[in-house]
């Protein structure tokens, strides 16, 4: 009886046709080659940006971020 109650017991996936189940594993894959795409620009216009802010930077901006120590060549 047991046995029986597992062989009714249906799934999702063995409903799905297999056309059906391609479709969607096709959709993943663009899905996820669309967001790999998209994470790359986001970081190429952050790098950008970066360059452009780095760029722009007044000499007091560069003065105050320097590590050396200007006594030393006083």
């Amino acid at each position: 009886m047991k046995k029986q109650k597992s062989a009714d017991k249906h799934q999702l996936k063995d409903d799905l046709q297999s056309d059906i189940k391609a479709k969607l594993l096709e959709m993943k894959s663009q899905l996820k080659e669309e967001d790999e795409k998209r994470q790359e620009r986001e970081k190429a216009e952050q790098i950008r940006k970066k360059k452009e802010i780095e760029k722009n930077k007044s000499f007091e901006e560069l003065f105050n971020e320097s590590q050396m120590d200007w006594h030393k060549y006083k």
